[in-house]
């Protein structure tokens, strides 16, 4: 039976990750966004910015893959909502398929296009300046941070995706959260900002990430800035997963 699962989801999986690469722009355009706010910021603010480092674009980056994921994230919503709308589901439920390995489809998917958009990012920091002194395993613990939060948006997507009465409504969700970063110790250190903002900002799971990612890069201690943000990531995918297969139910009841 798990065999089973693994073989389907791993159907469904080639199934949307061709769509993505019929679709390259959708790449393309979530990654263009967050570069564009990496040269703004390096080239244009960051004169005016004072954080306590010399390389700005370091200070930068960890904020900047954080808004390409909530960005990416948004069309996992915009997929999953076209196949519900084009009668995918029912041909795919008609046939005798773990049900489950539909949404994991997506969700995975999800994950790979996202780990390219942030590939692509890394890059484009590289031609600007960005630099880090890491080692593999701080590496690979940025990218295990990273797919953590990717898969716990994707299934906030999920739930979009499958409660929207139209395609601008699937991927509306996204825009709270890609605002999030702004206020946040992404772009400037928190204590710059007035009482309640400042109070807010260091409170919200993107600070808590960013300042994670940005040791990890960094090569500094992380302290325990790294168990809040895994602990926010995982509340947010178990809670969010929940409601995400409650609504599948109900859809597919």
């Amino acid at each position: 039976m798990t065999t089973h699962v693994f073989s389907d989801t791993a159907v469904m999986l080639g199934r949307c990750v061709r769509h993505v690469t019929r679709s390259v722009d959708t790449i393309i355009t979530v990654t263009i966004m967050p570069i564009a706010f990496m040269l703004l910021f390096v080239f244009v603010f960051g004169g005016a910015i004072r954080t306590g480092t010399d390389n700005y674009a370091n200070y930068l980056m960890p904020g900047i893959l954080l808004i390409a994921i909530a960005s990416g994230i948004s069309y996992t919503a915009f997929r999953l909502f076209n196949d519900l709308q084009g009668g995918i589901f029912e041909r795919l439920h008609s046939m005798p398929i773990a049900r489950s390995s539909v949404l994991w489809g997506h969700v995975l998917t999800s994950l790979v296009s996202n780990a390219i958009s942030v590939v692509i990012i890394v890059l484009a920091g590289l031609l600007i300046g960005f630099r880090s002194s890491a080692g593999v395993l701080a590496w690979l613990a940025v990218a295990g941070i990273l797919a953590l939060f990717t898969l716990a948006l994707t299934w906030v997507a999920v739930i979009a995706g499958l409660s929207a009465s139209s395609t601008d409504g699937a991927t509306a969700f996204s825009y709270p959260i890609i605002f999030l970063p702004f206020v946040s110790s992404a772009f400037v250190p928190t204590d710059t900002m007035p009482g309640p903002v400042r109070a807010f900002a260091e409170h919200q799971p993107v600070t808590s990430l960013v300042d994670a990612i940005r040791a990890l890069l960094a090569r500094q201690p992380v302290g325990d800035e790294i168990w809040t943000a895994l602990a926010w990531c995982v509340g947010i995918l178990v809670v969010a997963y929940v409601f995400a297969m409650a609504a599948y139910r109900r859809k597919i009841a």
